[in-house]
């Protein structure tokens, strides 16, 4: 589930704060808002080995192995006549997965 607070007490602070121009503000604390939410500002990268539950010495072999088992378990069509939170679930987690895989493959290009 998404957070939503942050829009919500970013719309009243910009609205507060732009007393001339409410609407300006509102939109401006709405926005800032839906950073905060989105972790825009956090810095934080999630470590692509850790999405495939490994670690930085695996061998490509093993790293091609996780995928295809993550992504066998995980991918939409798998669940396509399942609720919609389930498949909304499955195409999030379907795109952590290839995310990593392709910044794993980049890094991977890098160091050779």
């Amino acid at each position: 589930m998404t957070r939503w607070y942050g829009k919500l007490l970013g719309a009243f602070a910009g609205a507060a704060l732009l007393r001339s121009n409410p609407l300006l503000g509102l939109l401006i604390g709405l926005l800032l808002g839906h950073a905060l939410d989105r972790d825009w500002f956090s810095g934080k990268k999630e470590d692509p080995y850790a999405v495939l539950g490994l670690t930085e010495e695996a061998t490509d072999g093993e790293v091609d192995l996780a995928y295809r088992r993550l992504m066998s378990q995980y991918h939409p069509d798998r669940v396509a006549g399942a609720g919609g939170d389930l498949q909304r679930q499955a195409e999030t987690r379907s795109r952590e997965i290839n995310a990593a895989y392709d910044r794993i493959k980049t890094l991977r290009k890098k160091r050779s």
